[in-house]
């Protein structure tokens, strides 16, 4: 009701950067309280097994996951991708800058790693000031608290906005300062502060309306902090990789029960569909699909996800074979069970292990897929950031400027490296032949 109700102004607010903004604050109170939760839930299945040894047998569940525990390079792959998919999620709060601002690139373009620049901060702040509604009611108060929080977001690396500059001097009440090739003045009193050296300031010999900040990664062509590039890009391509892997594993395990439960010209159909789409080169068919719909970031999760499935189908269907003919499915059969019943309740259950060791093997294939799609062009579009796009910008410049495409690089081996560790100690964990 909030959204048609309010004005124009108001509705610009629900943007994307708005939205990452929430998501990544429900992020900050979510991970707290899982934590909490499942160690209250550790201590006490604890004290269960203290008070009563003797009934307390672990579930196959739990034998799986201290198997896993004892893995310790999984373990640390594990810790590696929380903390990648922990700065996808709180990028808003943690990017130093924003991804898409080419601010002064005169001044901020090709900045190598570690590189330090001074920049004047005016009075002025860059981002519209949308005005407050006026009136009363919840409606009313709703949207203003949209909008400061709005305002908030899009100011909050930067109090003010800032100029930089390759160096300045103060001439009576003007500054004086040098971007590149040119040399312009600006007055006094249109910069914040006063112009004198506060306490922190007179150690750097520098005055309050200067400030100085730093690009961890160095900056691009557009003068664009690539460490806030690759954090961003961090959101696309693992938001990706994990999407895929959850609808092509559902799909595959849903068409391979099917197919090895049902039987007969159902198991037919379905094996030749897959046969036909294995046959085909899934690199061609995604760039038909591309070519001919668009390449939006929906189109590429539903095209990666639907020639994905057919690995995981055969999978499961080859698990379901053996199953249904061992005694509890016969029992029940007998029983009058309906085959919903007993392919949700019983088979499905039972083919999760090699499932779940595909799906967590394939979340790296698929994440270099998106890369290479989003290098070619043809996946997530500028100035959206993507790991594949920010090599792609620097590649042409990577002898003289390295930065710009070594970090993203840097960031996919260590994204795929650890999702393939991670698969290989579930899949240690999960096989009773490796668990000692």
């Amino acid at each position: 009701m909030l959204f048609f109700s309010a004005p124009e102004a108001l509705k610009e607010i629900f943007t994307s950067e708005i939205l990452e903004f929430w998501t990544g604050a429900i992020y900050l109170i979510a991970i707290p309280l899982s934590l909490v939760l499942v160690a209250r839930k550790q201590l006490r299945n604890i004290a269960v097994e203290k008070r009563q040894p003797e009934k307390a047998e672990p579930s196959l569940g739990k034998i799986s996951c201290r198997a896993f525990m004892r893995q310790t390079i999984a373990l640390y792959a594990s810790a590696v991708i929380f903390i990648l998919y922990s700065l996808a999620f709180l990028a808003p709060f943690i990017a130093p800058f924003s991804p898409y601002d080419q601010q002064d690139f005169l001044v901020t373009a090709y900045q190598p790693p570690f590189a330090r620049l001074n920049a004047l901060v005016l009075k002025q702040p860059k981002t519209l000031i949308i005005p407050l509604q006026t009136g009363n009611g919840r409606t009313v108060q709703l949207a203003n608290s949209l909008i400061s929080d709005f305002q908030k977001l899009k100011t909050r690396n930067e109090p003010n906005s800032v100029r930089f500059v390759n160096e300045y001097r103060i001439d009576g009440e003007n500054v004086i300062y040098r971007q590149g090739i040119r040399t312009k003045t600006i007055a006094m009193n249109e910069l914040a502060g006063s112009g004198k050296k506060g306490a922190e300031a007179v150690s750097n010999q520098q005055p309050d309306f200067v400030v100085t900040r730093t690009f961890v990664f160095g900056t691009d062509q557009y003068g664009r902090d690539i460490l806030s590039r690759v954090i961003y890009g961090s959101k696309i391509s693992l938001s990706i990789g994990f999407l895929v892997v959850l609808i092509s594993v559902t799909l595959g395990t849903i068409i391979g029960v099917s197919s090895g439960y049902f039987g007969g010209w159902i198991d037919a159909v379905m094996m030749r569909i897959v046969d036909i789409l294995i046959a085909f080169p899934a690199l061609f068919l995604i760039l038909i699909i591309i070519a001919t719909f668009g390449n939006s970031i929906y189109l590429i999760v539903i095209t990666l996800s639907f020639t994905g499935w057919m690995g995981v189908a055969r999978i499961v269907r080859s698990q379901v074979l053996s199953l249904k003919e061992q005694e509890f499915i016969l029992a029940a059969k007998s029983l009058g069970l309906s085959h919903m019943r007993i392919i949700f309740r019983h088979l499905a259950p039972n083919t999760l292990t090699p499932v779940i060791i595909a799906a967590t093997l394939r979340i790296g294939s698929i994440i270099l897929t998106e890369a290479g799609l989003s290098f070619l062009g043809l996946g997530v579009q500028p100035p959206t950031p993507s790991w594949g796009n920010i090599i792609n910008e620097g590649r042409d410049s990577l002898l003289n400027y390295w930065w710009i495409s070594t970090f993203p690089g840097i960031a996919i081996l260590t994204t795929v490296v650890c999702f393939n560790l991670i698969g290989d100690g579930v899949r240690d964990a999960l096989d009773p032949r490796m668990r000692g």
